[in-house]
């Protein structure tokens, strides 16, 4: 077995990880880039990540290891004070191990994380650097959501309790209050980083719709504006 130490990630694998050196750095400068834009701490747990040479050995381990567990092409597990990431080499791998090490980053410095927050930071830092904030996969999409009266609800998103509750849709609209918080008014920005801070603290942070609400005066109105002249300058 292949093993690397990148930042906070042991990384181990059953092939070869020669020609993923690159990839990995871009896991380590991950987190320092949500050190500087959530304020979270260093990891405060270990996290191992685990890579498979194909798809048949990755769903056999992970059969053995959670036999409960739905079929997921890559996995982040927090067990007790030691996190774990999954996956297997495939086209799709960069991105997947930068979602799953998003998640295992923010679960080791965060006592607590919203579903609906974790995913949307998840999608937001899975693409590369320069992607992330004119260019992701998302934009396009919601867009046209936005053009036929889909506006995300964040209190619709703060029900989910559970990955099954999430499809494409709430995954998307995740993305997007995300993004409005990360590059929008620097109040939601500011809101996001207290929210982080009180949780850790061990401060009931309350619902980041509520708090959002009173730190960006008409908050629905300028997060459509924020999507609708978003561009590049």
């Amino acid at each position: 077995m292949d093993c690397a130490v990148h930042g906070p990630f042991v990384c181990r694998a059953n092939f070869s990880l020669d020609s993923y050196q690159s990839l990995f750095g871009e896991l380590a400068l991950l987190e320092r880039e949500l050190i500087r834009t959530l304020a979270i701490e260093k990891a405060q747990i270990p996290i191992e990540v685990y890579l498979f040479s194909d798809r048949a050995t990755y769903e056999t381990y992970l059969r053995q290891l959670y036999p409960s567990v739905p079929y997921r092409r890559a996995l982040f597990v927090r067990s007790g004070n030691l996190g774990r990431v999954f996956a297997y080499r495939a086209d799709a791998l960069p991105v997947d191990l930068r979602h799953e090490c998003t998640h295992a980053l923010m679960h080791a410095s965060q006592p607590m994380v919203p579903l609906w927050l974790d995913e949307g930071l998840a999608e937001y830092f899975e693409v590369p650097e320069h992607q992330r904030a004119f260019d992701s996969p998302h934009l396009a999409s919601l867009r046209w959501n936005m053009r036929f009266g889909m506006i995300p609800s964040l209190r619709m998103l703060e029900a989910k309790s559970d990955l099954s509750e999430m499809g494409g849709l709430e995954y998307r609209f995740s993305w997007a209050w995300a993004h409005f918080m990360l590059h929008g008014p620097v109040d939601a920005h500011r809101e996001l980083v207290y929210f982080l801070a009180d949780a850790r603290r061990g401060k009931p942070p309350g619902l980041l719709s509520s708090r959002l609400a009173l730190a960006v005066p008409d908050l629905q109105m300028r997060f459509v504006q924020h999507f609708k002249y978003w561009k590049q300058a």
